[in-house]
């Protein structure tokens, strides 16, 4: 089957991860991938849906186009797939207006309501559209991730971090945390890997301009991967990206029991679940003191992105949904 696959942008997080990752697993089951960009002005955008007609299969991916170019796009595909990995029906954790949005929630509905199929990155967002929804999570190829540096050289015990300037601003809420860590903990240092950075008092910052070709590399090297999501509706519905890049360099990860990271971090097998300041401070303490522990618990964590969460895993399921659309089954 030939699949168009319609994006915010090529290079943009989502459609690498969600979509280009996935092109040597369709390919080798005889399908073609074409990704096109959709334009921000509206003529533009009708230009690129109507390239629709030329697919036998189209995905949209998280575009909350309006109900006109729904119905635009609809009237010319073939078969209509929607993936979404993030509430994106509505504003996110620092929107300022409060989540719900009237119009991002009618246009989910709509593209939803018009798609053959739905795919949602966890099963939290697929409660949103019922049985249309397969999830398929965002997945990591683990082949591009070295395990965690062991032997250096120097006496600091590095926590990272990796993320956007906009999901920064949930880690920049927390400086008390951060603070009592670097007060309880001295040889601690943070990583942060990013295009802007935090300035803490008492936790030294080690700043990392993100670059994708060098970001595995820095993943591996520091010892301890972080996630903190504040607990509201948009971040309980993602999909936890970090946490599986963390543990695909086979660090073990500290986060909160917000969303996902409550499934993806398991107690004491591949990391530790924290809630207040003191069980942040007991579960870094108890890995920054056993070398051991951090690397079998991170050894745990790679296991479980190769069984779950990797390309090839994704892969199947991406083909093997495909499949069921190309043949008209019910999805």
């Amino acid at each position: 089957m030939n699949i168009l696959a319609l994006v915010e942008a090529e290079n943009h997080v989502c459609c690498r991860y969600r979509i280009a990752a996935f092109r040597p697993h369709l390919e080798a089951a005889g399908h073609t991938l074409a990704i096109r960009a959709l334009p921000k002005d509206f003529l533009g955008r009708l230009k690129a849906l109507a390239a629709a007609r030329y697919a036998d299969v189209v995905i949209l991916q998280r575009k909350l186009i309006s109900r006109f170019e729904t119905g635009w796009l609809r009237r010319r595909a073939r078969r209509l797939i929607f993936d979404f990995d993030d509430a994106i029906w509505l504003r996110d954790s620092h929107s300022g207006k409060g989540f719900d949005d009237a119009k991002r929630t009618r246009r989910f509905r709509a593209i939803a309501a018009s798609a053959n199929a739905v795919v949602a990155g966890n099963s939290i967002l697929a409660e949103q559209v019922g049985s249309k929804a397969t999830v398929i999570p965002t997945c990591i190829n683990t082949q591009h991730y070295s395990a965690m540096q062991v032997g250096k050289t120097d006496h600091f015990i590095r926590l990272v971090w990796i993320g956007s300037s906009s999901t920064l601003k949930g880690l920049e809420t927390q400086r008390e945390l951060f603070e009592s860590l670097g007060r309880a903990i001295p040889a601690l240092r943070l990583k942060v890997i990013c295009d802007r950075f935090p300035e803490f008092e008492h936790l030294p910052i080690d700043a990392v301009n993100w670059d994708e070709r060098t970001e595995t590399a820095e993943l591996a090297s520091a010892d301890i991967g972080i996630g903190w999501v504040p607990d509201d509706p948009w971040s309980r519905g993602k999909c936890a990206l970090k946490l599986l890049q963390y543990q695909a360099a086979g660090l073990p990860v500290v986060a909160n029991p917000v969303g996902v990271q409550a499934e993806i971090v398991r107690p004491g097998v591949d990391g530790f679940l924290a809630t207040t300041i003191e069980e942040w401070i007991a579960a870094i303490r108890a890995l920054v003191s056993d070398a051991d522990l951090r690397c079998r618990l991170g050894a745990a964590g790679r296991e479980q992105v190769r069984a779950k969460y990797s390309v090839d895993v994704g892969g199947a399921m991406w083909v093997e949904l495909l499949n069921r659309v190309g043949k008209g089954a019910p999805c």
